[in-house]
């Protein structure tokens, strides 16, 4: 059976097909270089979305020999490909927007063109929402990642409709490539973004400073028997949270004891956060360093 992140991300590749014609359809209606530039960046969903799919196929596959940690990182590799994409959708959309500011021209059948257009913003908003608040749920990061670049074109193609229809109104031909440059800039900020946010699970970067004062405050409340715990070490990996310390024991406590206590831990951690990881080294008091979390 199809897990709910593969759904989802199914899912997103039927919408962005769908959404794709449908600013196609706009765009030959009309020739605006404007839609145009949803359409382009319409293409990159698509592309995105098999990416998103085949990552979260991937991730989903459990640990083995050559993975002994899983393969969860792949949806960082996912979301780094999406960013390049969105990236080079901009260029395609500033070179079209040059060429267009040199030779402007006024667009036919406005009103068709922008209905379409904005019945696809439309559909692209329902399904963004969508998956940013599942894909959060379901840490997955190649899922948020897919919406959030939903999200730009959302915004960016609520720009477009109000921007031409002034176009039309004013009868301003020059605001058609106008609009399709800061459609482009805004797909730059989106892929900067998106490469910030993945290239950070890449190199292994830590919870945020919140969730690490909760990790040690409960690693504080649940290791009673213990002296102290230190070296508290995190970092992501999709939707696993890698957890990683020392915990000191007095000297004279007997191997059951001390995995008693770790045991203890563990469960409270992974009750807090079911897709935890944890390491625990065990050391006599003699290593004690004083600092970290004290047991309470």
């Amino acid at each position: 059976m199809l897990s709910h992140s593969i759904k989802l991300a199914i899912g997103s590749l039927v919408v962005g097909t769908v959404v794709l014609g449908l600013k196609f359809l706009a765009y030959w209606l009309t020739g605006s270089v404007a839609l145009y530039s949803d359409a382009v960046e319409s293409i990159v969903n698509v592309v995105t979305a098999v990416v998103a799919l085949l990552a979260v196929r991937i991730a989903a596959k459990p640990p083995d020999a050559n993975h002994p940690f899983g393969h969860h990182k792949v949806e960082y590799f996912s979301a780094v490909i999406e960013g390049v994409m969105i990236v080079v959708a901009a260029l395609l959309i500033i070179h079209e927007a040059y060429g267009n500011f040199r030779d402007p021209h006024p667009f036919s059948a406005p009103v068709e063109g922008l209905a379409v257009n904005g019945f696809a913003s439309v559909v692209n908003a329902a399904w963004c929402w969508l998956l940013i608040t599942r894909g959060k749920r379901l840490r997955s990061p190649a899922l948020v990642a897919d919406g959030r670049h939903l999200l730009t074109d959302v915004i960016s193609s609520g720009g477009v409709v109000i921007g031409l229809g002034l176009a039309v109104v004013l009868k301003l031909p020059i605001l058609d490539p106008a609009l399709a440059l800061l459609v482009a800039v805004n797909i730059l900020w989106s892929g900067w973004q998106v490469l910030k946010e993945s290239t950070g699970g890449l190199m292994d970067e830590a919870v945020s400073d919140a969730t690490l004062a909760r990790i040690r405050q409960i690693i504080g409340e649940h290791a009673e028997g213990a002296l102290e715990a230190h070296d508290v070490r995190t970092r992501h990996a999709g939707k696993l949270t890698f957890i990683e310390f020392h915990l000191v024991v007095p000297g004279e406590m007997s191997v059951n004891a001390a995995h008693e206590i770790c045991d203890r831990i563990e469960a409270a951690l992974r009750e807090d956060d079911e897709h935890s990881w944890i390491t625990i080294h065990v050391e006599p008091e003699n290593k004690a360093k004083h600092s970290g979390v004290v047991v309470l």
